[in-house]
C-alpha cells in the first residue's frame, strides 16, 4: 500500500465519524501496512437489526475493502446483562434462550452489510472467554476499575441525581465489553457515541494488559424518522434492515428535511459534492432528494430493480392526482364471523380487532383525525356500523392497506 492509498483510506475511514482516538493513531498504524483486528460488539438483545446498526456495520464493511479482518463480537453473554447505555432504569434480564433466538438472527443481517469471507471476517461469542471466569478473575476485572471513574459515566450520573437505582450488575458491564477487546486483541474499536465509555474502558484494559491500546472511532447516533429520538424499533421510529421496499421506501419519504444530510452521509457512499447539492433546496426539491435517498438505501439491501419499483409504486399510491392508487401487494385479512351484523361493522371494531389500533380509544382518535378510509372514501363516525363487502380495501393513513375477505 502507497502513501498515497494510506492517505486515501485515511479519508475514507474518517469520514462520517464523529470522534477518534486518535486519528494520529489510525494514520501511523495504517502506515505500517498491516491488516487491523477491527471490533465491532451487538448484543442481541433484539432480533432485527435496523439502519442505526447499519452505520457503524457500514463502517466496518469499509474497513474490510481497505484491507483489514472485521471482527464481529456477538455479546450473547453481555446480552443476558443488558447494555445501561441510555437508560434510566435496569433493562430486564434476558435468558440463554432468548438471547440465541435473537443471535441467530443478526448474521444473515448484517451479512446484508459486510463482507463474510472467511479471510475479511472472525465472528466470535463473548461467553468463550466470559463464561469461564471464576470470581477471582472477575475481582481481578473489577480492580482494575473505580467507583469514581464509573459513576462519572452519564447514565450512571443521571441516575444518581435522580435517585435511581443502579444494580451492581450494571457496574460491570463496561468491564466485560472492554475485556472483550482484551481477548481477541483488536486494533480498533467501532461503535456509537453512546458507546464511548464501554470503548475507551477497552483502551484501559489493553494498556494493563501489555497490549497496544485500541483506537476508538466512534460514529454518530442515527435519528429515528420521527426527527427527535434514537433509532429505535421500541420507539417506532425505525427503519429496519430486512424491511419489505415498500416499507423502507415510505418511511424514508417521511424523515424530515433536515435531516437528509445525516442519513446521505452515513447511509450511503455518494461524494460529498453531490450530497452537498441534493440536500440544497435551491439545487434540488427536497422531495426528490429524499426519493434518491430511498432509492440508494433500498439498492444496499434489496437491488436497483427493486428500489425503481418501490419509488413506481410510491408515485401512483401517494403522488400525483391526491393519491387515488393502491399497491400492487396488499394483505388480505378475513373478518371474523363474531365481528359482522347483517353485512356491517363498526369501523372501532374493525381496526382494534385487525391490528390497525391498540384500543378502541385510539381507533376513535384515528377516525377522529379523518385516518381512515374504505375504498378510498373517508370513514366519518368511529361507531356507526359500515357496510362490508368481500374484497373491500381498508386504509389507515397512506400506508397501511388491508384487503377485507368475508368468511
Amino acid at each position: 500500500m502507497t502513501d498515497k492509498h494510506v492517505s486515501s483510506s485515511l479519508n475514507l475511514l474518517l469520514r462520517g465519524a464523529d470522534t477518534v482516538y486518535s486519528a494520529d493513531e489510525l494514520a501511523v498504524r495504517l502506515g505500517k501496512k498491516k491488516q487491523l483486528r477491527v471490533k465491532i460488539g451487538l448484543d442481541p438483545t433484539a432480533p432485527d437489526l435496523t439502519l442505526g446498526h447499519a452505520v457503524v456495520l457500514r463502517k466496518l464493511r469499509q474497513f474490510q475493502d481497505c484491507g483489514h479482518k472485521a471482527v464481529l463480537i456477538i455479546g450473547d453473554y453481555t446480552a443476558m446483562i443488558g447494555d445501561p447505555t441510555g437508560r434510566t432504569k435496569s433493562r430486564p434480564v434476558l435468558s440463554e434462550d432468548e438471547v440465541d433466538a435473537n443471535a441467530k438472527t443478526y448474521l444473515d443481517q448484517a451479512g446484508k452489510i459486510i463482507d463474510m469471507s472467511v479471510d475479511k471476517l472472525e465472528v466470535r461469542r463473548n461467553s468463550e472467554w466470559l463464561k469461564p471466569l471464576q470470581l477471582k478473575d472477575i475481582l481481578k476485572l473489577m480492580a482494575q476499575m473505580t467507583v469514581a471513574r464509573m459513576l462519572e459515566r452519564d447514565t450512571f450520573a443521571k441516575r444518581q441525581a435522580q435517585k435511581k437505582e443502579i444494580h451492581m450488575h450494571e457496574l460491570l458491564y463496561p468491564l466485560m465489553q472492554a475485556y472483550d477487546s482484551v481477548m481477541i486483541e483488536s486494533d480498533v474499536e467501532l461503535g456509537g457515541t453512546d458507546q464511548t465509555f464501554n470503548n475507551l474502558c477497552g483502551r484501559d484494559l489493553q494498556r494493563n494488559a501489555g497490549q497496544l491500546p485500541q483506537i476508538v472511532m466512534v460514529m454518530p447516533i442515527l435519528v429515528g424518522t420521527d426527527g427527535v429520538q434514537k433509532m429505535s424499533k421500541s420507539l417506532g421510529n425505525y427503519i429496519g434492515i430486512t424491511d419489505t421496499p415498500t416499507d423502507m421506501f415510505g418511511k424514508t419519504m417521511r424523515i424530515p428535511d433536515e435531516l437528509m444530510a445525516n442519513y446521505y452521509e452515513l447511509l450511503t457512499d455518494l461524494c460529498e459534492d453531490e450530497v452537498a447539492s441534493l440536500v440544497d433546496a435551491a439545487q434540488c426539491n427536497p422531495r426528490d432528494s429524499k426519493e434518491r435517498l430511498a432509492k440508494e438505501i433500498i439498492r444496499q439491501y434489496h437491488s436497483a430493480d427493486v428500489a425503481d419499483k418501490a419509488a413506481e409504486e410510491f408515485r401512483r399510491v401517494h403522488g400525483g392526482g391526491g393519491g387515488q392508487g393502491l399497491p400492487d401487494d396488499i394483505e388480505e385479512w378475513q373478518i371474523p364471523v363474531n365481528l359482522m351484523s347483517d353485512g356491517r361493522a363498526t369501523p372501532v371494531d374493525l381496526l382494534v380487532s385487525c391490528g390497525f389500533e391498540q384500543s378502541r380509544g385510539e381507533a376513535r382518535r384515528i377516525v377522529a383525525e379523518r385516518g381512515i378510509r374504505l375504498n378510498g372514501k373517508v370513514i366519518e363516525e368511529a361507531t356507526q356500523p359500515i357496510e362490508i363487502k368481500n374484497g373491500d380495501v381498508l386504509q389507515r393513513g397512506k400506508r397501511r392497506f388491508l384487503r377485507l375477505v368475508i368468511s
